[in-house]
């Protein structure tokens, strides 16, 4: 591992989370009076990934831009780290007309042809798509890979356990990452699963299982570039599970009065850990990370303005872009 890519991994969790910084302070600023989910310039649902940066800067660097990745409702950092345009995603997370759903599925259904991304709501959702990308990847003849990004809880899903089983039944070249942030909504995970690691679960289907611990950037990045590479070579599908960290609510407006580990959430922040290692290892100096802080903001700021520029979707075309259209047979 080098320096210019221990470097390119912190300028990709800077970037993420700068972006989520934005996002938190443009969905809260007119919510009021009160707090309105249907208000604002962002109405509805919003989960932002803060403190799940290493997953997304670990997994980033191996994968080109016709690899497929699919991720969760909390999707925004997997999407910076696949490429996703920032100002389309922006805008669509704004629901303008120029997003990349043309306004029509906010930030919990991000679609990118041009990246091969998307995500969903729907718990476990993105592992099926996945699956048939893989599928599709493996029968044109192409070392193309698909990455399913999940939460710890989709892992109790059926959805879960039948991609896995069909994975490796049929040798698929996907990497299925779980990221354990220690909470399913409200329900820590010791009181919803059985096992103390998911990644055992691998060995049920055949299949490699490793966990990722403390975070770790450079833990994700050599976990995920085995099995990509296993992946690429033919010999089938991985499983990762990384121990990440929920560093905000479920939800903006989540209260997480159930929520017995606050105190000591701000220590185990991510970044600052990773700035203050790679800054002791003399790889980065103070002037070089304000520079990438610089570099963030510039870049999401102009996302910002791009989307509250942007036309809305005109009521008379809602149902536009939403179905298929052209010749049915």
């Amino acid at each position: 591992m080098t320096d210019d890519l221990r470097r390119e991994m912190l300028n990709t969790m800077v970037l993420i989370r700068v972006y989520e910084e934005a996002i938190l302070r443009e969905y809260h600023a007119d919510k009021g009076p009160g707090f309105d989910i249907g208000k604002g310039l962002v109405p509805g649902e919003m989960h932002l990934s803060a403190g799940q940066e290493p997953v997304a800067a670990g997994l980033g660097p191996h994968l080109t831009r016709e690899d497929a990745l699919t991720a969760t409702h909390r999707p925004h950092h997997v999407a910076i780290a696949k490429g996703v345009r920032l100002r389309e995603m922006t805008a669509e997370i704004f629901g303008r007309e120029t997003g990349l759903g043309h306004g029509r599925g906010g930030h919990m259904h991000l679609f990118d042809p041009v990246t091969h991304f998307s995500c969903s709501g729907i718990i476990a959702e993105g592992l099926p798509p996945a699956l048939g990308q893989a599928f599709a990847f493996q029968r044109r003849g192409t070392d193309r890979v698909a990455v399913a990004v999940t939460g710890e809880g989709a892992a109790n899903q059926g959805a879960f356990h039948e991609s896995l089983n069909l994975a490796a039944l049929w040798k698929l070249p996907v990497v299925f990452v779980v990221e354990d942030n220690e909470w399913g909504i409200s329900v820590p995970r010791a009181q919803s699963t059985s096992v103390s690691s998911n990644a055992v679960r691998g060995a049920a289907y055949g299949i490699p299982g490793i966990r990722v611990e403390e975070n770790s950037v450079e833990g994700v990045y050599e976990a995920a570039g085995e099995a990509i590479a296993r992946a690429r070579a033919g010999d089938g599908p991985s499983l990762i599970e990384v121990h990440t960290l929920r560093l905000w609510g479920h939800f903006e407006g989540d209260a997480q009065g159930y929520r017995t580990d606050l105190e000591g959430v701000p220590g185990r922040d991510p970044l600052p850990t990773y700035r203050h290692a790679l800054t002791a290892a003399g790889i980065i100096t103070e002037a070089d990370y304000s520079a990438m802080q610089a570099s963030a903001t510039a870049l999401v700021e102009d996302a910002i303005d791009f989307a509250k520029e942007s036309p809305l979707p005109n009521p008379a075309e809602a149902l536009d872009y939403v179905f298929a259209e052209g010749a049915r047979s």
